[in-house]
């Protein structure tokens, strides 16, 4: 009955949040926005404002993957040293950065207006953080009267989730794997513990975790109780190698097939990746079985 449920109300969560999720007047001209920050560019895009360029798109459409980028945007290069001629050609109105890329800004500040802005910072609620950002960039862009909106949809997206979900879940352990012995693992202040705690499920990880709200450990740390969850994308040939590793091969929810694997949904994402990510393991624990191997 649940997987049923779940089932409607996915489509329903993806029927009402994309791809229309805001408004945007007929006579307001498009901003000319560019970003290095992967989470900026999607809020944009949950805006309804598609940005002139982007940093990596490539490993945008892999480590994003949704919302997607329309062709037309113009890849910057790299995310820390983006190709500052290129920029200085399309003409923009404005430059969105995340702190971690503070180390650029005197430099792009001479092509356009650049503005930092923090999603992910020690303590405080992320959740509000989200929405925060949300707000400075529907600023920004000049999509004030839909922020709100587009707020509600995301939040309700979670809310659908978590409703459709059995109150019984066991602990869920949350891993992207570094290499074929180690793995972030997701707690305290990540994005994807604060989707978790708004589902009501339990995070089997209670260690310490570091401003992205993930811990960096080998696998053998994951000998969890309950279901261990790996989000892709997974890094070339590791997943042949797992195959091999005896290790991995005898861990409890290995070898007990208490296994789920999500796609790749942006760890460091705003309100979008929030939703999706419910969405994706909602769908996971309710219409899946558990994995019998990597």
């Amino acid at each position: 009955m649940a997987r049923a449920a779940f089932a409607c109300l996915f489509l329903l969560g993806l029927l009402a949040g994309w791809p229309a999720l805001a408004a945007t007047p007929e006579d307001a001209p498009a901003p000319r926005i560019a970003t290095v920050d992967w989470t900026l560019a999607e809020t944009m895009l949950s805006l309804g404002v598609v940005p002139v360029g982007v940093a990596q798109i490539a490993d945008y459409q892999a480590w994003v993957e949704e919302p997607r980028l329309p062709e037309e945007v113009v890849d910057l290069g790299l995310r820390a040293q983006p190709n500052r001629e290129l920029m200085a050609s399309l003409d923009l109105d404005h430059t969105l950065l995340s702190p971690l890329y503070r180390a650029i800004e005197p430099t792009l500040s001479h092509i356009a207006p650049v503005t930092t802005l923090a999603t992910y910072t020690s303590g405080g609620d992320l959740w509000q953080n989200l929405v925060t950002t949300t707000r400075q960039v529907a600023e920004i862009t000049g999509r004030q009267s839909g922020a709100d909106d587009v707020i509600e949809q995301h939040r309700r997206r979670i809310d659908r989730v978590g409703d459709a979900l059995d109150a019984d879940l066991p602990p869920l352990l949350v891993i992207q794997f570094i290499d074929n012995r180690h793995v972030r693992v997701f707690g305290e202040g990540s994005l994807y513990n604060m989707v978790m705690e708004r589902l009501g499920i339990e995070n089997a990880w209670q260690g310490s975790t570091n401003l992205w709200g993930f811990a960096t450990v080998g696998i053998e740390k994951l000998a969890t109780p309950g279901h261990l969850v790996v989000v892709e994308p997974m890094p070339m040939g590791v997943r042949e190698e797992l195959e091999q590793n005896r290790l991995w091969q005898l861990l409890p929810p290995v070898r007990q097939q208490r296994l789920f694997h999500l796609p790749a949904v942006w760890s460091f994402g705003g309100l979008p990746s929030a939703a999706r990510f419910a969405e994706e393991l909602g769908q996971a624990l309710t219409t899946r079985p558990p994995s019998k191997g990597i």
